[in-house]
């Protein structure tokens, strides 16, 4: 009676032995990550991973399963299933791209494929062919290949051609059909318990890369997909909104609303570059390396320091509103997707362009890119420059116009422009494939190397373009302003994306404008780049109460403290000690001081409150 569902037997037991070859290859690719971890841990992968691919294959078997149920009802003895070995060699071809594809976004981005860098795909598919272009080609297309061919021939050797059946009494029949699509149902779900199925199902261990492991690519890319569409309810709720606002709301208390004066002008000229993958790690300020960024740090040292300070995130997008509006991130989301959303967030070139100066936008790629030119539009900045600004010569780059064409753009502007005036460049050259117009000045055998000389191309671009711009008559009422969009896992490749050092970045005040007791100055607690609205703004003397998420780094009466987060995980770092938690497997993933218990619970449910308040506040715009 039972005898034909024996085909669904090898059909599943096919998907098994293809999951468990695909996260064979996830953990051979990433084993240097894997040294220190025990061998039972690393074997425990494949066991909790069983429950997310026994769902994902579930789903696979739906059409399979409700083709058979029509034919078992009839009266045919014989079946031809040979249609599934094409169905599966379909999803074969499909998943191991899938697979290729994860492969590279987990070495850059420390997660998984999801619903984000699909998007990313399809909305600007050269920028993303430009990203890619860093990936290891031999090994991207031999692990293509060898998902490819086993996949084949485990779908040649376990699926059968056809199925037999054998006469069965109709109630028998509903009976049997009931059971099985209940069950695979069940398998869908994870179960007859309370909580259906969810990432959480296969994190396991303390060591997020084997949860990672764990996690079926497929099914946790189908989740995101379905999920990046809900804005309507907070998917970070921890507490009551009343007690994380209040949480909030003590956080960014001041006894009193003051600020050190370091500035000689309340006017200045403000030139607020945004430099691509600025890590600390480039600095030797910051992150000790030598020869890589001599003007940054020049500037360092005869500006203003401000040393721990931290991106909100780690992709351009969120650094950007971070550090233009002092909005933070969301977690999985990305407030750039809802540009009726992001518009209602207040910006330093609204305040400015209110209050008399000349504002500007200067990025040498597509400007629609993530929704940069819908941000620009609706912030009040009177001139956009971005690749279609260029000559066709200058386009040399996958990304657009190299930094030092960028630059010089806005050097030539600057000096037709009525001051005072506020000026945003947003730099790309430092950014995979890393590409230059001349040699990579650290060579070319690995990512490292290139990303080291990418970022002294950008740095000497800066040198460039300050030795020009002190030969202006504006240069001596003009406050420069360094900062990153996002750190980065290069140069050192040892930071993973839960750890806070992957978000330390450089933030530089620079000019003549800075009063002379201030230059040389270091600033060492701890902030984030959030912080440069409210920071400037009082410094202009102007009203920041509206950007609620900004604090001024020259208040001394100001609580020391950055937050971050990344794919569904937060970070909160407070007067040095760091606590870094994942939202899926509910666990901390770093923690700087875990002796001091009471501290950490309180760092914990700070950043807890922090993303679930501005997560709501999201939600309500």
């Amino acid at each position: 009676m039972f005898k034909s569902l024996l085909f669904f037997v090898r059909f599943f037991l096919f998907w098994l032995i293809y999951f468990a070859l695909d996260r064979s290859i996830f953990i051979f690719i990433f084993h240097k990550k894997l040294r220190n971890i025990p061998l039972p841990e690393k074997l425990a992968t494949f066991y909790h991973a069983l429950r997310l691919d026994f769902s994902m294959a579930a789903y696979i078997a739906v059409i399979p399963l409700l083709v058979y149920g029509f034919w078992y009802f009839t009266q045919r003895k014989t079946v031809d299933f040979s249609w599934v070995k094409k169905y599966n060699l379909v999803l074969i071809i499909l998943f191991s791209i899938i697979s290729v594809i994860n492969f590279n976004i987990y070495r850059e981005w420390g997660s998984k494929i999801n619903s984000r860098a699909i998007e990313f795909a399809i909305r600007t598919p050269n920028e993303s062919l430009a990203s890619g272009a860093s990936s290891p080609i031999f090994l991207t297309l031999s692990v293509l290949l060898i998902l490819l061919l086993a996949g084949a021939y485990l779908n040649f050797v376990l699926i059968p051609k056809k199925i037999n059946f054998v006469k069965t009494p109709l109630v028998a029949k509903f009976a049997i059909m009931i059971l099985t699509l209940g069950f695979n149902f069940l398998l869908i779900r994870g179960g007859v318990g309370t909580a259906p199925n969810s990432q959480s199902m296969a994190f396991f261990s303390n060591y997020q890369i084997l949860n990672h492991a764990a996690l079926n690519t497929e099914w946790n890319l189908t989740s995101s997909i379905l999920a990046s569409n809900k804005v309507k309810s907070n998917p970070y709720r921890y507490f009551e909104n009343a007690e994380a606002s209040k949480e909030i709301a003590d956080l960014y208390h001041v006894e009193k609303d003051t600020t050190i004066s370091i500035l000689k002008s309340q006017r200045p000229n403000v030139v607020l570059f945004i430099l691509e993958s600025f890590t600390a790690d480039l600095t030797k300020s910051l992150g000790d390396a030598d020869g890589i960024t001599p003007n940054l740090d020049s500037a360092a040292k005869r500006g203003v320091l401000f040393s721990q300070i931290y991106a909100t995130g780690n992709r351009t997008d969120k650094g950007l509103i971070g550090s233009l509006t002092g909005f933070p991130t969301l977690g999985i989301g990305s407030i750039v997707k809802w540009p009726e959303k992001m518009q209602k967030i207040p910006a330093i070139s609204q305040r400015l362009y209110q209050n008399g100066y000349k504002t500007s936008f200067y990025y040498g790629g597509e400007s629609e890119f993530d929704n940069y030119k819908a941000f620009v539009l609706a912030h009040n900045y009177e001139k956009l420059v971005d690749r279609n600004n260029f000559d066709k010569e200058d386009m040399n780059s996958k990304w657009g116009a190299y930094d030092g064409t960028v630059f010089n753009q806005q050097l030539a502007d600057a000096n037709n422009t009525k001051q005072p005036f506020f000026s945003s460049i947003l730099s790309l050259t430092n950014h995979e494939p890393f590409e230059l117009p001349g040699r990579h000045k650290f060579g070319t055998s690995d990512n490292a190397q290139q990303f080291k000389s990418t970022a002294f191309y950008t740095d000497s671009c800066i040198g460039s373009y300050l030795k020009e711009a002190k030969k202006q008559a504006w240069y001596a009422n003009t406050l420069f302003i360094f900062v990153a969009d996002h750190g980065h896992l290069l140069p050192k490749g040892n930071h993973e994306i839960f750890e806070p050092q992957r978000y330390h970045i450089p933030l530089i005040f620079y000019g003549d404008v800075i009063k002379e007791e201030f230059r040389g100055k270091v600033f060492s607690n701890t902030g984030s780049q959030q912080d440069i609205a409210a920071t400037l703004l009082a410094q202009l003397q102007l009203n920041h109460n509206d950007f609620k998420w900004s604090k001024n780094l020259l208040n001394p009466y100001t609580k020391h403290f950055a937050y971050f987060s990344w794919d569904n995980g937060l970070g909160l770092i407070r007067n040095g000690h760091a606590v870094t938690f994942d939202n899926i497997g509910k666990s901390i993933l770093y923690n700087s001081n875990p002796k001091n218990i009471k501290e950490t619970n309180q760092i914990l449910k700070s950043g807890k409150s922090y993303l679930q308040t501005v997560y709501e506040q999201f939600i309500n715009l």
